[in-house]
C-alpha cells in the first residue's frame, strides 16, 4: 500500500508539471493546406512519352528542375461528357490515364503542380488507346437457353473488371436490369433460372469501372423445363468397388436436407488404398440432368475446414439409366470424353474442380466471403447434351489436403427434367 500511495503522488506531480507546460497550437484548415509560399510558377514535363495499351495509355515524362514541385496532373475526358483527372507523385516520372471508351484520338493536358499549388502552363499530348476491355469482351457475348432459364458466356481476354449486365422487358414492354454479375475473371459463365418454359426477351451488355457501357445484344429464349430432384427417392447402391464408409457417415447423409456435419465420409485413410475413391447411388428416377451443388464440410466443434481435409478437389460424375454394372473407374489421365462411356457403360457426366478461395488467404485463414461462398455450395452445370441417367458414380481424383486417401462431402442437391 505504501508503494501504491508513493506512485500515485509521483504521477500527480507529474501531471501538474505538464499542465503548466506553454503549448503552441497551429491551426490546421484541412487535407489542402499550402505548403509552401513560394508563388513561383513551375516548368512544365518535357520529353513526354505514350505507351497505349487497352482503354488507356502510360504516359512518361522529364520533370522540371524544382524542389518545389509537388505531383503533375493530368486532365482528360474519357468519352463526350465525363471528365477524369489522375495524378503522379514527384517521385515519379509517368502518369497513368485511363477509362476511355473508345480506341481513338484524346487529348490529355499535363501540369506540374507546386508545393503552393501553382501550376505550370499546360502542356498537350494525344493518347490513341488500343480497344478497351468492355469492348473486346462484347462481341464474345453469347446467350443460350438453358434449363430454367438462360447461360450467358462471356471472354474477357484482358483479366479486366467488367460487368455483365442483363435485361428483360417488364409489363410494360421497357427493359429493366434483371442480372448484374461483376467480375475479373477471363472465361465467364453463368446461368439465371426461375423461368417459365415460355419465350422471353434478354439482353446482355458489356459495362467497365468507368461507366462505359457497350451495345446491347438481344435474344429470345425459351428455357428448358428443370426442377429439383425428389430426394425422398434417393438410395445408396453399392458395388463391389466402391470405398467404404467410415465415422459412420453414411451416404443417405448426402441428401439429408442439410448441407451440415455429418455427411458423407470415406474411411480415413481408406484400406486397402484404391484411389480415386469411387461411391455409387440411386437417384430413383430416370432424369435429364441440368445441374447440382454440392456442399463440403464447413466449420463446426471439431474444427474449420474450409479449403482443406477431405474436401473433393477435383472429381468427375458417373451416370447411367440401366442397371449398374462395377468396373473400376479410369483414372484422371484415361478418362473418356464427357458424354463418353467406359467399358461397362457409365457415362462422363463431367469432371469438376472447386473453386479457389475467393479472398486467396493461405490456410487456415479465411474472411466472411470465403465463409459465404463455401457454405452456399459450389454450383455446377451439366451438358445440355446429355442423356437421362438413374444411377450415379461420384468419383473423387483428388481432396483439397493433398493427401488422396479419403474424402467427405456433406450434401448433393441434382435438378433436371425427369418428365
Amino acid at each position: 500500500m505504501k508503494y501504491r500511495t508513493h506512485y500515485i503522488h509521483q504521477l500527480i506531480l507529474l501531471l501538474m508539471a505538464v499542465a503548466v507546460l506553454p503549448v503552441s497550437c497551429k491551426r490546421l484548415d484541412g487535407y489542402n493546406e499550402i505548403v509552401s509560399t513560394d508563388m513561383t510558377k513551375p516548368g512544365p514535363v518535357t520529353n513526354v512519352k505514350v505507351d497505349n495499351f487497352n482503354g488507356g495509355a502510360y504516359i512518361t515524362y522529364t520533370l522540371p528542375n524544382s524542389p518545389n514541385i509537388l505531383y503533375v496532373q493530368a486532365e482528360y475526358k474519357i468519352n463526350g461528357e465525363t471528365s477524369r483527372q489522375s495524378k503522379s507523385s514527384y517521385y515519379s516520372d509517368s502518369i497513368t490515364v485511363n477509362g476511355f471508351a473508345k480506341s481513338q484520338d484524346y487529348e490529355v493536358i499535363l501540369r506540374t503542380v507546386s508545393r503552393a499549388q501553382v501550376s505550370s502552363d499546360p502542356v498537350t499530348v494525344t493518347v490513341h488507346p488500343d480497344t478497351p476491355a468492355y469492348l473486346l469482351a462484347r462481341p464474345t457475348v453469347q446467350i443460350q437457353p438453358d434449363f430454367g432459364g438462360l447461360n450467358i458466356t462471356v471472354f474477357n481476354k484482358t483479366n479486366a473488371n467488367l460487368g455483365i449486365i442483363v435485361v428483360s422487358p417488364d409489363q410494360t414492354d421497357k427493359y429493366q436490369i434483371i442480372d448484374q454479375n461483376y467480375t475479373d475473371q477471363d472465361s465467364i459463365s453463368y446461368s439465371l433460372r426461375g423461368y417459365d418454359t415460355i419465350p422471353k426477351k434478354f439482353g446482355v451488355y458489356v459495362t467497365d469501372q468507368w461507366g462505359n457501357i457497350s451495345d446491347t445484344l438481344f435474344s429470345t429464349i425459351k428455357p428448358v423445363f428443370e426442377a429439383q430432384m425428389d430426394k425422398s427417392l434417393f438410395r445408396g447402391y453399392t458395388l463391389g468397388t466402391d470405398a467404404r464408409t467410415g465415422f459412420g457417415w453414411g451416404i443417405e447423409n448426402l441428401w439429408n436436407g442439410t448441407n451440415g456435419s455429418p455427411g458423407y465420409h470415406t474411411e480415413q485413410p481408406i484400406q486397402p488404398l484404391v484411389w480415386p475413391a469411387v461411391i455409387t447411388f440411386d437417384m430413383g428416377k430416370a432424369t435429364r440432368l441440368s445441374r447440382y451443388t454440392i456442399w463440403n464440410r464447413s466449420i463446426d466443434i471439431s474444427g474449420n475446414w474450409l479449403w482443406q481435409a477431405g474436401a473433393p478437389q477435383r472429381w468427375v460424375l458417373w451416370g447411367r439409366e440401366d442397371d449398374p454394372v462395377d468396373e473400376t473407374m479410369p483414372d484422371e489421365n484415361h478418362l473418356p470424353p464427357v458424354g463418353g462411356r467406359t467399358p461397362n457403360g457409365w457415362i462422363n457426366l463431367g469432371v469438376y474442380d472447386a473453386p479457389p478461395k475467393p479472398s486467396k488467404l493461405p490456410n487456415p485463414q479465411y474472411n466472411a466471403a470465403d465463409l459465404a461462398a463455401w457454405n452456399a455450395g459450389f454450383g455446377f452445370n451439366f451438358s445440355l447434351d446429355l442423356p437421362k441417367v438413374r444411377y450415379m458414380r461420384f468419383e473423387c481424383i483428388s481432396n483439397m489436403a493433398g493427401t488422396n486417401n479419403f474424402f467427405n462431402v456433406t450434401e448433393l442437391t441434382f435438378w433436371g427434367d425427369p418428365r
